[in-house]
């Protein structure tokens, strides 16, 4: 039986999108699986090793906007902030 492992990980807020960087070393690249729920990014990966991690995004992101890439045994994810739309100011008519 094979345990999982969590991987080092970091959650970057870069402004206008979160990058969060995997250390996922001795992984194949079609062995890692990316999966968004919420505000939640679950990370799975296996080959002699297997990693799991849940990662708690500090924001509202755009999933479809997310790219990885994975190079040299890391694995980086990008994606965009959700944009809040700013409520419109309106001049309300008294009747």
């Amino acid at each position: 039986i094979v345990e999982e492992v969590e991987p080092i990980i970091d959650v970057i807020d870069e402004g206008d999108k979160v990058r969060v960087v995997a250390e996922l070393p001795g992984v194949e690249k079609d062995k890692i699986s990316l999966k968004a729920s919420g505000p939640r990014l679950i990370i799975r990966a296996s080959n002699h090793k297997k990693y799991y991690k849940e990662v708690d995004l500090p924001a509202e992101v755009d999933m479809s906007t997310a790219k990885a890439t994975y190079r040299n045994g890391v694995l980086e994810v990008e994606i965009k902030k959700r944009r809040v739309k700013e409520e419109e100011e309106r001049e309300i008519r008294v009747e």
